[in-house]
């Protein structure tokens, strides 16, 4: 058989709040123990991959900070290689501004190369009329990702990263390029990390919009599982499919499907929900 890796998202695959998904931490624990590699990818900026690290090892996994991939990381490589040694205006949080300031990019209040929204909770009227300056000024607008909304626990949501490049976006009649998910940026990059092929990446999500929009996309074999966003009753929205369906990913503790999804065996979509 030839390898297999796996790209994880987080919020809603493996947990929900501050609590695991039943049987997240045996099913990330045995691909471990297997030497099956993976990486975690979110599209929250909020926080840096050791502070993502340490909440997940409270709980329980067994994973170390390179296990984890952000849109924060993806962002900041990306214009990196685009261009060195830039200055960006961040709208964002810390995991966002540790990642430029990784790659050498400086964060300054003056017409700067970029004009950076990521996550952030406390989001000032200030900051955006002054990012409509910039952007209007020549700054070109970046999105971490492009999520409209994020959830926060209890049922509740509040404005996501979208939301905020959306008003930009209409105040300056500017289109941002994002690198987050479903950005083929971000999923072309997660798999080199992990130095598989295409036919040897498999993506494990619970957004159909995202997860696995993008992965699907890049070729990617792609696992739905419907403890988080995504419901079974909302598939017939989407012009596409996930490869297979699954309630959580304690199913992926069952050997047999798991050697099902390795070795993309299903006619066409597996349900086992």
């Amino acid at each position: 058989m030839a390898q297999k890796g796996f790209l994880i998202d987080m919020d809603g695959v493996i947990y929900k709040g501050s609590e695991p998904i039943p049987g997240a931490v045996e099913f990330i624990n045995s691909l471990r123990e297997k030497g099956y590699p993976f990486l975690f990818l979110t599209n929250n900026s909020q926080r840096t991959p050791r502070d993502v690290c340490y909440k997940l090892r409270k709980l329980g996994f067994n994973v170390n900070d390179e296990d984890i991939f952000t849109c924060a990381m993806a962002t900041a490589r990306y214009l990196a290689s685009r261009k060195t040694h830039g200055t960006a205006y961040v709208i964002g949080e810390g995991g966002l501004l540790t990642e430029l300031h990784n790659v050498g990019y400086s964060i300054v209040d003056d017409h700067p190369d970029y004009v950076i929204i990521g996550e952030g909770r406390t989001i000032m009227l200030e900051s955006v009329d002054k990012a409509i300056n910039m952007i209007m000024n020549g700054s070109k607008l970046i999105a971490t990702n492009l999520d409209p909304n994020c959830p926060v626990g209890s049922g509740k949501y509040r404005a996501g990263c979208g939301a905020f490049v959306a008003m930009l976006e209409f105040a300056t009649g500017k289109q941002a390029f994002s690198v987050g998910k479903p950005s083929p940026v971000m999923m072309r990059m997660a798999r080199k990390i992990l130095q598989l092929s295409t036919d040897e990446t498999i993506m494990i999500g619970d957004t159909m919009s995202t997860d696995i929009l993008g992965a699907g996309s890049m070729g990617f074999t792609t696992v739905l599982t419907l403890s988080g966003v995504t419901r079974e009753a909302d598939l017939d929205q989407f012009g596409y499919a996930p490869d297979f369906i699954i309630k959580s990913v304690k199913d992926l503790l069952n050997d047999d499907l798991f050697a099902q999804v390795c070795d993309k065996q299903h006619e066409p979509v597996l349900n086992v929900a």
